[in-house]
């Protein structure tokens, strides 16, 4: 089971919104909670995730809170995650790269391939992510409250 503490934002019926705290800071800016600095913060928002649980433990806001995930859960689902897109690029480039005429634009044909190749692979993974979804080794789970909160200091986004 791998392990993280999260910090319980709010509480809806009988799941626990949950943000998780890293346990190493940002190499860019040093904080634990969001990232102002990234340029990936940028173009696409400043927003931290949260992550709805079951509350089995009456967890209330602001409760510091172990969550877990299966180790071989997290391992299947970035394998599947970066695993099939990847392996449809390349048997789109290599489909289609071999049924090209021979007029010598084999690259373009591979690269319209890959493209394609990419775009199926994701739609699968799109697909096989939201059955998962419904498969209880697949969720996070509270695990127990949390000793000590650690030390979190918070990127203030632009201020």
């Amino acid at each position: 089971m791998i392990e993280e503490q999260a910090i319980v934002v709010g509480v809806e019926r009988d799941q626990a919104l949950l943000e998780i705290i890293r346990s190493k800071p940002c190499g860019l800016c040093g904080q634990t909670r969001g990232c102002g600095v990234s340029i990936w913060g940028r173009l696409l928002g400043h927003r931290n995730s949260v992550l709805r649980v079951a509350n089995h433990i009456n967890a209330q806001a602001g409760d510091s809170v172990i969550v877990g995930v299966d180790e071989k859960a997290l391992l299947a689902s970035s394998l599947t995650a970066y695993g099939v897109p990847l392996l449809f690029l390349l048997v789109g480039a290599a489909s289609m790269g071999a049924f090209a005429p021979a007029s010598g634009h084999v690259d373009v044909y591979a690269l319209l391939g890959a493209g394609i190749g990419l775009v199926l692979g994701l739609f699968l993974v799109h697909g096989l992510a939201g059955g998962r979804g419904l498969d209880v080794l697949y969720r996070p789970v509270i695990l127990r409250q949390a000793d000590v909160l650690v030390n979190i200091r918070k990127c203030h986004r632009g201020d």
